[in-house]
């Protein structure tokens, strides 16, 4: 799990077919990774598989390639980068698990005094996910919606987050990599079973009380 507060940026130096996904070589000032561990690249959790001073290494599978940015982004470009979260670490973002939800797409930047306002472009499956006030993660980035629409959502990036991460050298068309929040997709799932499940619920509970209330015959007793 990841908080979404970038801890530094990195640059996308090598990347090298392997399989059918691709290896990722980023240079990096995280110091000497341990093997195995998770870091979120631009929003997508990867393994790292080598590390030394300079970077790490991370294999990206074809459906990850396919559903990020990451199997098409430019070589020599930054990447956001943080470490998946240690027990007892503040929580300053919010829940983030580093699996992308959809590729959306950069509308607008608008100078809001020294902050930005971005309007991003989504799938709008997703809509249901996403409210006013809520969080989604862009490019690894934990952010705060002003204003949802049923494809369309618009957020707020203050200078510190436009100067420490990649969001703020990105211009109208740029690709972003999105991801709902975490406890927004288990509370729509929640609502949508409760809800199929309701009609069948009630009926079943219906029969119960007038069983026991003797107006239903019991269909284990052979009677009609």
């Amino acid at each position: 799990m990841f908080t979404g507060l970038v801890e530094l940026k990195g640059t996308l130096v090598r990347r090298a077919r392997r399989g059918p996904g691709f290896r990722l070589a980023i240079e990096a000032a995280l110091g000497k990774l341990v093997l195995g561990e998770s870091v979120s690249v631009s929003g997508a959790c990867l393994t790292v598989i080598s590390s030394d001073e300079r970077g790490f290494e991370a294999d990206v599978s074809l459906e990850t390639a396919d559903k990020t940015t990451l199997g098409g982004l430019a070589l020599g470009s930054s990447v956001n980068l943080e470490r998946a979260l240690k027990l007892g670490d503040r929580l300053g973002g919010h829940w983030v698990s580093g699996h992308v939800d959809a590729v959306a797409s950069l509308v607008s930047v608008t100078e809001a005094g020294e902050a930005k306002r971005l309007e991003i472009a989504y799938p709008a499956r997703l809509a249901r996910f996403i409210a006013e006030k809520g969080s989604v993660t862009l490019d690894g980035v934990s952010l705060t919606v002003n204003e949802a629409g049923p494809d369309t959502l618009s957020v707020m990036v203050i200078p510190h987050t436009l100067s420490v991460t990649t969001l703020g050298e990105k211009k109208p068309g740029a690709l972003l990599n999105l991801e709902v929040d975490t406890l927004a997709r288990y509370a729509v799932r929640f609502l949508e079973q409760s809800r199929a499940a309701a009609p069948a619920a009630s009926e079943a509970s219906l029969k119960a009380a007038l069983h026991g209330a003797g107006f239903v015959p019991d269909p284990g007793s052979g009677n009609s």
